[in-house]
């Protein structure tokens, strides 16, 4: 049986807070983005210790460290070494909470990716080189504002790669928005399941943005009764971006901090109480 997890910056940048309702809702982990207003990158030796002492006498595991790696321009060379250090940064991070899983992306969309598969493929070479060196692993999102953007180009592009430190994290409702995309479930699942090591989830309804998990076109019975079926055992991790005034754009491109974490919380208690209503009904069947 999968596991289940959240975002805490989709609840509150008070990360006390964000690990009670967790807590509650008896998770297994917590994802981690944006902590007290800083990103995962930022945060120094004293905010650690204040998390973990947060932890110490849950249950809850950090499941991810979701950096933005890779979120910048292709071709600009000292913004790819400022992501290579974000990556060793958030290893190190990972570390501390004995986390391997690391999340990372294909560089912003500037046109089709064909024209620059190569080029992006050979990008992930030294970060091939960090994650071993660090016993570490890429969880690749495969996200609709980046090149590679669906669960097809995600395998596609992880076989291209050829390294088992370099695998996929399934968000199926980005497959929704990306050009080349197809139905998440089943899909965009089929093709990407063989590298699937960690999951997102979200919902939305088409014109209208996120809502709440079930109500929105993704398949969400479908797909958690496929991955009991398939035997995964990783997370699926909420990530709400639903709110009740709908977040900007450039704040769903780069999220974090307190603009995106803004009135999280009761959309991410509702979807959780919509998950766990899900799984117990596909249980049922």
């Amino acid at each position: 049986m999968f596991r289940l997890a959240v975002f805490t910056d989709e609840i509150t940048q008070d990360f006390a807070r964000a690990v009670e309702i967790a807590t509650q809702f008896q998770l297994d982990g917590v994802e981690i983005r944006s902590v007290w207003e800083k990103p995962p990158q930022h945060l120094d030796e004293d905010d650690r210790k204040k998390m973990k002492a947060i932890l110490d006498g849950t249950d809850l595991k950090v499941c991810s460290i979701a950096s933005p790696f890779l979120k910048c321009e292709l071709g600009s060379q000292e913004e790819y070494e400022q992501h290579l250090n974000i990556l060793r940064r958030c290893i190190d991070l990972g570390k501390f909470f004995g986390c391997d899983m690391i999340r990372g992306f294909t560089f912003w969309r500037r046109g089709d990716v064909d024209a620059v598969w190569q080029q992006i493929v050979d990008a992930y070479e030294e970060p091939v080189k960090i994650l071993e060196a660090a016993d570490a692993r890429i969880a690749m999102e495969n996200e609709s504002s980046c090149y590679v953007g669906n669960g097809a180009d995600t395998a596609r592009f992880i076989k291209d790669v050829g390294s088992d430190r370099v695998q996929a994290c399934w968000d199926p409702c980005n497959e929704l928005s990306d050009p080349r995309g197809s139905t998440p479930y089943p899909d965009g699942y089929e093709a990407i399941k063989p590298y699937m090591i960690h999951m997102h989830v979200k919902d939305a309804l088409p014109g209208k943005g996120c809502c709440e998990v079930g109500e929105g076109v993704i398949d969400y019975h479908g797909q958690f009764k496929a991955l009991i079926d398939d035997g995964y055992e990783g997370y699926a991790s909420l990530e709400t971006h639903w709110r009740p005034e709908r977040l900007e754009g450039r704040v769903v491109r780069t999220p974090g901090g307190a603009e995106f974490s803004k009135g999280g919380e009761m959309p991410s208690i509702v979807c959780l109480e919509a998950i766990q209503r899900i799984i117990a009904e596909v249980q049922a069947t």
